[in-house]
């Protein structure tokens, strides 16, 4: 169990052992975490599992769009969630493929090894599918995937996801000996853009996408039986049996309940005609199981801040501690040159990761939330500030050097009377430039579960709504704004007042 967690549970039973004589018995409800994929669909069985989580007399935590089936898998086997919607063709071709199985009793007894249950089937299988615009088919003759074989100047274009996958892209190319070369990866919602604007003529396709009908496209037969049964399940760890055993007994109330074509609708509510999905998973259960849901929907203002705090949270802590060290490391830098090549070698090597690639690293270490953004957002903050406090230092005139040195000044007194505040210039000028790319690569963290203002672009990009991106692109940029803002005053207190006047100088003579 990870440390944080540890300290949460720990500070968990302390509140619920001092409540229990004011409970007159009663069990203190369990917080169970839901996790969904970055898919309407999954977001909307996620809003399900909420609802029944709280119809069962336990709180719901609801985790959306947390990424791609490896970080959900990873999420559940460390705890951060305890339960999810996934699909059997997933488990067998993807996440436990090295194990070969076959059936599904050895599906269920290796996720039993693996302390976890499987809810289900919930009655719809949601193949794969390749498919392209039916007038296009029309055109070509296309009915079936191996007629792509006939075609290989068509271009190509899969989610990212099943552009690595098991039963993805590769083993579809060889199954079907397809010769296409120019194929690319993307987000799976802004494939459907791609094949409407032409610039691609072949998609992967969930067979319960909105997207089919709405873009009329032709899915093509899977005439070689490449694509598996993807029932869908609900999966959730063991302890649950006894932790909300009343929530178990709705889960699998689910079982048979949903087929493709009224999963297709859900998604069709909220993809096409913007309805919330919590609203669309509660008149479900209203509808088919009976039950008397309460939807609590936050408004655009309570969400909005919500999202403000979360995000000033990630980049407060991260480039604060960033500051913290990296100044020292900076000055450490300047003073002994073969430790400086090593620091900024290192602060470089970081910097070039990928910012997602970052915050994917820090999951197996730290789980899923604020604590991996936080890190992530620290570590790709340091270089900058490192760099331009080791450079502010060494751009000072040797002869001032000499002069404070001549003086008598021990060396910690001439670092901070004369080497700092000479370069406190270029100090300020890398805290300002990661304070910038900070705020905008926070954004990432709703990928990880961390929330700010990628939650909104996230959901943007998924449901195609331009209205949403924007709710957490613009408060974003205007918050790099106003950070740079405030460095830009700080720096006018900081500067000492001759160095002020030779930048006004400065900036009027050019």
């Amino acid at each position: 169990m990870k440390i944080g967690r540890l300290i949460r549970t720990m500070l968990l039973g302390l509140c619920v052992t001092s409540y229990m004589p004011l409970a007159l018995g009663k069990e203190s409800p369990e917080t169970i975490t839901v996790g969904s994929k970055n898919s309407t669909e999954s977001v909307i069985l996620g809003e399900m599992l909420s609802h029944l989580v709280q119809n069962s007399g336990n709180d719901a935590v609801h985790q959306r769009q947390l990424g791609g089936t490896r970080v959900l898998w990873n999420a559940l086997l460390s705890g951060e969630i305890d339960v999810y919607p996934e699909y059997t063709g997933t488990l067998l071709q993807e996440i436990l493929v090295a194990e070969n199985l076959q059936t599904g009793a050895e599906l269920r007894q290796s996720l039993a090894a693996h302390g976890l249950r499987m809810a289900g089937p919930l009655g719809f299988n949601n193949t794969y599918a390749i498919g392209m615009k039916d007038k296009l088919a029309e055109q070509l003759d296309l009915r079936k995937i191996s007629d792509l074989r006939n075609h290989p100047k068509l271009m190509l274009g899969f989610g990212n996801e099943f552009m690595d996958r098991a039963d993805g892209w590769p083993g579809l190319q060889q199954h079907y000996q397809l010769p296409h070369q120019n194929v690319r990866g993307l987000e799976h919602d802004l494939a459907y853009r791609g094949i409407e604007s032409g610039t691609l003529h072949v998609t992967d396709l969930y067979v319960t996408d909105a997207e089919i009908a709405h873009y009329n496209l032709r899915a093509l037969e899977d005439d070689l039986n490449y694509f598996p049964v993807y029932d869908a399940v609900v999966l959730y760890k063991t302890n649950l049996v006894h932790r909300a055993p009343e929530a178990i007994v709705l889960f699998r109330q689910l079982a048979g309940s949903i087929d493709a074509s009224v999963m297709r609708e859900m998604n069709s509510q909220v993809k096409l005609h913007g309805k919330e999905e919590s609203k669309v998973a509660a008149n479900f259960l209203e509808k088919n199981l009976k039950l008397d849901i309460e939807v609590q929907v936050q408004s655009a203002w309570q969400q909005f801040w919500r999202h403000t705090r979360e995000h000033l949270m990630l980049v407060g802590i991260s480039l604060s501690a960033a500051i913290l060290l990296a100044i020292p490391l900076g000055i450490l830098s300047a003073r002994q040159p073969r430790v400086g090549h090593i620091v900024l070698g290192t602060a470089g090597v970081i910097q070039t990761i990928p910012s997602l690639a970052l915050f994917v690293f820090m999951i197996p270490l730290l789980g899923i939330g604020w604590a991996p953004a936080v890190v992530a957002l620290f570590l790709h903050s340091l270089l900058p500030i490192i760099r331009n406090t080791y450079a502010g230092l060494k751009d000072i005139s040797p002869t001032i050097v000499e002069s404070a040195q001549a003086l008598g000044l021990p060396p910690h007194s001439m670092l901070r009377i004369v080497e700092l505040p000479l370069a406190t210039r270029s100090i300020l000028a890398g805290i300002k430039t990661s304070a910038v790319i900070n705020v905008g690569t926070a954004t990432l963290s709703a990928l990880i579960g961390a929330g700010g203002y990628g939650q909104p672009i996230l959901t943007g990009i998924r449901l195609d709504n331009i209205s949403l991106i924007l709710q957490g692109a613009v408060p974003a940029a205007v918050l790099a704004l106003l950070v740079q803002g405030l460095f830009e005053l700080i720096e006018r207190g900081l500067l000492p007042k001759g160095l002020r006047i030779q930048a006004n100088q400065t900036k009027l003579i050019s």
